[in-house]
């Protein structure tokens, strides 16, 4: 059996900017910052992991952190966020 492997698997060690890129890939390449809290969640749900108060403020500090990986695709006002251009 094939596995795929995401292009950022390598390079994000960090599991939430993992499951962070894994929900941005899955909606297209990039969402409004709100919904991949919510999808990040599931996600953490899905797998049996408690979902703490923090996990907004700790995703947000996920896609300031990798500015490499994450960008602002209308601007810096804008919560929308999308996988960078090479990753996507």
């Amino acid at each position: 059996m094939t596995q795929t492997v995401s292009p950022w698997t390598e390079k994000l060690n960090d599991p939430l900017a993992h499951d962070v890129a894994t929900v941005l890939k899955h909606m297209g390449g990039s969402a409004h910052q709100d919904i991949v809290v919510n999808c990040v969640a599931a996600l953490k749900r899905q797998r049996g992991e408690s979902v703490t108060q923090d996990l907004k403020a700790r995703i947000v500090e996920v896609f300031e952190r990798y500015r490499d990986f994450f960008i602002k695709p209308f601007g810096e006002n804008s919560l929308r966020w999308a996988l960078a251009p090479d990753l996507a």
